[in-house]
């Protein structure tokens, strides 16, 4: 299994195009409208934001999955407009957005899949969309160039691209081996704290040319996000948009059932791949943190701390200034909600013993503490001694910057 989003042109799955172009939504002026394409309905899998309140497209999305038995062929996307908040209009332009690209693309409605990112509680403009929509279906092509525009159309705050790549061979009954290969997209950089459920945004689009039904692709989907999306926060906030999308195409002819290992640990390795890039290239960010918790009574107690470190005021901002304020990491953990006994929790930063059984370690070193969490990527480790729990979460520091971008951002 190999995995590179350089010079990956090969590595585009097939049976899909692709396109972007603008539409008018960004006030920059860039490609802000992007489409994919299946050449024939792909089984579909999605996750969706956990928050309650939820944008019109989504609402649309799991109409149309229900309606299809999970089947998509065109996938529309529209940045600067998140389409959240805007009534019953709301859901009236995803649905003249959906008609239109079907009536473009000769499909069922319903095998439209709808999503937008960008300001909520503005109008969202679906007759620009579907001005739109024969300049991006005559621009539609399979190179990995018009797979990158639509990366790049997707973007809002975001200062770069999101894209990841694995391929990988696969046993058929028959005995041969047959390459599949699996690409994905993705916009995220604020209001980052997906809590994705099967039923300033995070968007994923993932595609594979293998053929899987929807239901065993549903099951590969959530697994897989369990434990890279649901594992990140810049900041603590839930979008109302998040969504994440799984496409097979089957044009590929490699079969692939409801267990399949292999395809299992490349989808992973895609969706972990998106998921740390968007920490990375969150909004203000100069630190990106690695917290391995271990021993919990559970896997749920191990992420109960894990997201009570991770969005904590105090210590994100103790991060953006290097400075090694384990005291503030005890806290968080001391009021996670997980179980913990407070004279046997240890800390790590990296290799540096920093608690132990409790307090401050014997071998602490603060100086060296501080230049290791002075670096832009850094790790810590959290012992609990309560079980066999654990998690990997990734997170970020909170800066002045971010204050900068948000406070501006509808501006």
């Amino acid at each position: 299994m190999t995995n590179t989003s350089e010079n990956s042109g090969y590595l585009i799955p097939l049976g899909f195009r692709f396109s972007a172009v603008k539409a008018g939504l960004k006030k920059s002026g860039r490609t802000d409208f992007a489409l994919i394409v299946a050449d024939t309905p792909a089984s579909a899998a999605a996750v969706f934001t956990a928050n309650r309140v939820t944008a019109a497209p989504l609402i649309v999305d799991k109409q149309h999955l229900t309606a299809t038995g999970g089947k998509v062929r065109v996938a529309a996307i529209n940045a600067g407009n998140a389409n959240c908040a805007a009534g019953q209009a709301g859901l009236e332009a995803a649905r003249a957005t959906c008609a239109a690209a079907a009536e473009a693309f000769g499909c069922l409605p319903e095998e439209v899949f709808p999503s937008s990112t960008g300001i909520i509680g503005v109008p969202l403009p679906a007759g620009k969309l579907i001005a739109a929509l024969p300049a991006a279906s005559a621009a539609l092509g399979r190179e990995l160039d018009h797979f990158e525009q639509v990366a790049q159309a997707i973007l809002t705050t975001d200062t770069v691209e999101k894209t990841a790549f694995a391929r990988l061979q696969v046993a058929q009954s028959d005995g041969t081996a047959k390459e599949v290969r699996i690409a994905a997209a993705g916009k995220g950089s604020g209001m980052i704290h997906p809590q994705l459920v099967p039923h300033a945004t995070m968007l994923v689009y993932v595609l594979t040319d293998a053929a899987i039904e929807p239901a065993a692709l549903n099951a590969y989907l959530t697994r897989a996000v369990e434990v890279s999306f649901n594992r990140i926060s810049v900041d603590g906030d839930t979008s109302t948009n998040d969504t994440v999308l799984l496409l097979a195409s089957g044009a590929s002819g490699a079969s692939i059932g409801a267990d399949n290992p292999e395809f299992a640990a490349a989808l992973t390795q895609v969706c972990t791949s998106l998921a740390r890039q968007v920490v990375a290239d969150g909004e203000g960010i100069t630190h990106v943190v690695e917290l391995r918790i271990d021993g919990a009574a559970s896997d749920a107690d191990a992420l109960k701390v894990a997201k009570a470190i991770a969005h904590s005021p105090l210590v994100k901002t103790a991060w953006a200034g290097g400075d090694p304020n384990w005291g503030r990491l005890v806290a968080a953990i001391g009021y996670s909600g997980a179980q913990i006994d407070p004279d046997r929790i240890d800390i790590q930063f990296g290799e540096l013993p920093i608690c132990r059984d409790g307090g401050r370690a014997a071998g602490f070193d603060e100086a060296a503490a501080h230049d290791y969490i002075a670096k832009p990527e850094f790790s810590i480790a959290i012992q609990l001694h309560q079980g066999p729990g654990s998690c990997i979460f990734w997170t970020t520091d909170l800066t002045h910057e971010y204050i900068h971008i948000n406070a501006d951002y509808s501006s």
